[in-house]
């Protein structure tokens, strides 16, 4: 097994980070990572904003339903969809910009940010940072877009704790293999890997002396309570994302 296999099997979501900045040249190699990253026409649809102040990470913890690691992090990297480029270099060629309207570029934009935030995660963890995904950015992305003065074409998707970690976790047991991976074609029948993935589960909160609870009950209780999350349905037809094409 390579390193890079390693890295990749030994992630970890850090809630807890030690009072030590991030050095600049480390953050730079964590955007470079992101940046190397495969993206739909090689349009690049993703921007990264890099938050060191403390008012903005006290403020962006808020944000993201107060999550408290959020302010505690020594850099939080908020990864928006940026098709705002897209649009100047329309200016420049003398080209309409009317990808929003399309529904697809909403598909393009999140699956852009998804790969370079898999690759930042990679490269952050391999130097040996801890991170955390926040996506409770979405919670309320109209302020969070004032905040970060977001121009129109760009959205604010996920964001990133980035610190050295002041605590050690166990690793969370996954899905079974057999649940993810489908050959040929999709295979519903899961119920019965769900049940032994429970199991898993509930093992290891039980070990970090946390409360017993079933995954599947924690899934469904999410997506009862959540069946809309955040602003965005305003915010995304603000941003210029109008997804037009929908009503034909």
């Amino acid at each position: 097994m390579n390193e890079v296999i390693r890295t990749l099997l030994n992630h970890r979501s850090f809630r807890r980070y030690r009072q030590e900045p991030v050095e600049p040249e480390m953050l730079k190699t964590i955007i470079k990572a992101a940046q190397a990253a495969p993206s739909w026409v090689n349009g690049q649809q993703v921007s990264v904003i890099a938050v060191r102040s403390e008012e903005r990470r006290q403020r962006l913890s808020v944000l993201s339903g107060n999550q408290k690691h959020v302010a505690e992090a020594p850099v939080f990297l908020v990864f928006c969809m940026d098709f705002y480029r897209a649009k100047v270099a329309g200016e420049l060629e003398g080209q309409p910009f009317e990808a929003a309207k399309d529904v697809d570029a909403l598909l393009v934009g999140a699956t852009d940010v998804g790969i370079a935030l898999s690759n930042a995660i990679a490269a952050a963890e391999s130097l040996g940072l801890g991170i955390i995904p926040i996506g409770g950015v979405r919670r309320h992305t109209a302020e969070v877009i004032e905040l970060l003065q977001l121009p129109e074409y760009v959205f604010p998707v996920v964001g990133l704790c980035v610190g050295y970690p002041a605590e050690e976790l166990p690793k969370k047991p996954r899905l079974p293999l057999e649940a993810v991976l489908h050959e040929e074609q999709y295979n519903p029948e899961v119920k019965s890997l769900i049940e032994a993935y429970n199991l898993a589960h509930r093992a290891s909160l039980k070990e970090q002396g946390l409360t017993e609870r079933d995954w599947s009950s924690t899934i469904a209780h999410f997506y009862t309570l959540n069946p809309q999350y955040g602003d965005a349905q305003h915010t995304l037809k603000r941003q210029g994302f109008t997804c037009d094409n929908l009503k034909n």
